[in-house]
């Protein structure tokens, strides 16, 4: 395992245990990059307008197409890290 892929792991278990909720915004770029970096670019249909949260974390996904997923695990560790 990299040493990305090691701090990426280590950012995971530590974002559930951050001191406080992060605001929906922080939880949907969260999402976004944790996303981005274990399955690649959005896939499938987007989410209808009555399902606002599966939406909005469906958009917030798809905004980072085209960012790798080396690129998406160091933004995921730097933003939990400003968390902590």
């Amino acid at each position: 395992m990299s040493d990305l892929q090691a701090a990426f792991t280590q950012a995971v278990a530590d974002s559930k245990q951050l001191p406080e909720r992060p605001d929906n915004r922080t939880l949907l770029q969260i999402y976004a990059l944790y996303k981005q970096a274990s399955e690649g670019d959005a896939s499938g249909e987007r989410p209808g307008m009555t399902d606002f949260v599966a939406r909005a974390k469906f958009d917030a996904w798809s905004a980072l197409t085209g960012t790798s997923a080396d690129t998406a695990r160091q933004n995921y560790i730097d933003l939990i890290e400003s968390l902590k």
